[in-house]
């Protein structure tokens, strides 16, 4: 006899671990085997959005490398705060990593690979380096020169090039989201660059961030002007999860099972696993600056969730993390970034849907609306309803303080991670999840 629409919904609860049931059952009794309409609106939504972004960036530049603008404010008018010169022009890498793996999801491979070529291009022509680095952004357009550019302005009344310290530095988590993008580029169109550039950065990853101080993992990578860069001996969650991931990748593609990816993947990930507070269930965001005391204090919403999204050998011991992440980065209809947040994080809140398709088979209507909502006028996504919300963390160790915030501006980011998750596609592992299909974990 027929099973009803509630019935697969109920029964789909009951295989739920009873770790993550109270969060899991109710994502899985909204939804159905299939999407719903607000998600595939969504997902066509959001892939136009960065279609958009491509023409717009693209300066009437039709072919070769591109980079994205990350934020690009829509016209006077629409409740955003005054912007941030020193955002103008930039593209952050990790925000380009993101919207290339997402034009992959979105069908759309030639502008996934626009992007890659820049990629490609920015670590085998640094401005001054020859280590196989990318910088944490670049300066946003199609990219006609030899050495892409960094980002900067030149500021008439000081007489003076203005450059913003983070944006020419390498971050650990900026460089394994490069080599990520790479590899969801090579399994979909195969070419020796994309993977020959996700090894060295790896390589890079493993030769100047390695650590030596406290327990082994990789620290947070590079900081400061190219004269005098100084080592960040403090190691996230985050950036360890990233390196894990794509390096395992890199391995499977090289058919090097047993080589130095693969050693390399185990490294990180036995990081992430030691970060795993089992008393609180839930994740530490990583160590303080001496690389061995483990930070307990503070809280990443994506340090909680990617590790469940990527969902690695040994990861179902952590489900349980799903609960910390609704008690404590819940806010009204999504998610914050920092514990007890002060407001919504648009990209966080999606990654959170993408995390509950892929370890519960839905996600909830209501987070799906609040997505939905923050598309801006030019088709990106705000990075946060709010005018500002905190994160918690600073930008630099030239920071006074706690200032990394995000403000209400449309941004790339947002709107990629926006398109992952409604359209089920993993960058982790290049997958796109069966919908309803839970992963099956021991009881």
């Amino acid at each position: 006899m027929p099973i009803s629409v509630f019935s697969r919904a109920w029964m789909r609860c009951m295989r739920c671990t009873v770790a993550s049931m109270a969060l899991a059952c109710a994502a899985a009794a909204t939804s159905a085997a299939q999407p719903g309409a607000t998600q595939q609106a969504l997902a066509r939504d959001s892939c136009d959005g960065l279609r958009r972004a491509v023409a717009h960036d693209q300066a009437g530049v039709a072919s070769g490398p591109l980079f994205l603008n990350s934020y690009r404010p829509t016209d006077a008018g629409q409740g955003e705060p005054p912007f941030e010169p020193a955002l103008a022009g930039a593209a952050f890498t990790y925000d380009n990593a993101l919207a290339g793996i997402a034009l992959l999801a979105c069908g759309d491979r030639a502008a996934a690979r626009r992007i890659g070529d820049a990629v490609v291009r920015a670590v085998a022509h640094d401005q001054n380096f020859t280590d196989g680095r990318v910088r944490n952004a670049y300066r946003a357009g199609p990219v006609t020169e030899e050495k892409p550019a960094l980002p900067g302005r030149w500021d008439a009344g000081r007489k003076q090039w203005i450059a913003d310290a983070y944006q020419v530095s390498t971050a650990t988590g900026n460089v394994a989201w490069a080599a990520l993008l790479m590899l969801n580029l090579f399994q979909a169109e195969p070419s020796p660059a994309y993977l020959a550039t996700a090894r060295k950065l790896l390589a890079w990853t493993e030769q100047n961030t390695r650590a030596t101080n406290g327990v082994d993992g990789y620290n947070g990578g590079r900081y400061g002007w190219d004269n005098a860069q100084r080592a960040q001996t403090w190691k996230s969650t985050e950036h360890n999860i990233d390196i894990a991931m794509a390096a395992a990748w890199a391995a499977r593609a090289a058919g090097q099972q047993g080589g130095p990816e693969q050693r390399q993947a185990r490294t990180a990930l036995d990081f992430v696993g030691r970060m795993w507070n089992p008393s609180e269930q839930r994740f530490n965001i990583g160590t303080k600056e001496d690389g061995a005391t483990i930070s307990t204090e503070s809280s990443g919403l994506d340090a909680q969730l990617w590790p469940l999204l990527a969902a690695p050998e040994g990861s179902c011991a952590w489900a349980r993390g799903l609960e910390w992440v609704e008690k404590h980065h819940r806010f009204e209809a999504g998610y914050g970034f920092s514990r007890n947040p002060d407001g919504i994080w648009t990209e966080g809140s999606a990654q959170a849907a993408a995390t509950l398709v892929a370890r519960t088979g839905s996600a909830p209507e209501a987070l799906w609306q609040l997505l939905a909502s923050q598309r801006a006028g030019n088709g990106l996504y705000y990075a946060t309803p709010s005018s500002r919300i905190s994160t918690g963390l600073a930008i630099g160790p030239d920071s006074a303080g706690a200032d990394f915030y995000y403000y209400r501006w449309p941004h790339l980011g947002a709107t990629a991670w926006i398109a992952l998750a409604a359209t089920g596609f993993n960058p982790f592992t290049g997958k796109t999840a069966a919908p309803g299909v839970i992963p099956s974990c021991p009881a």
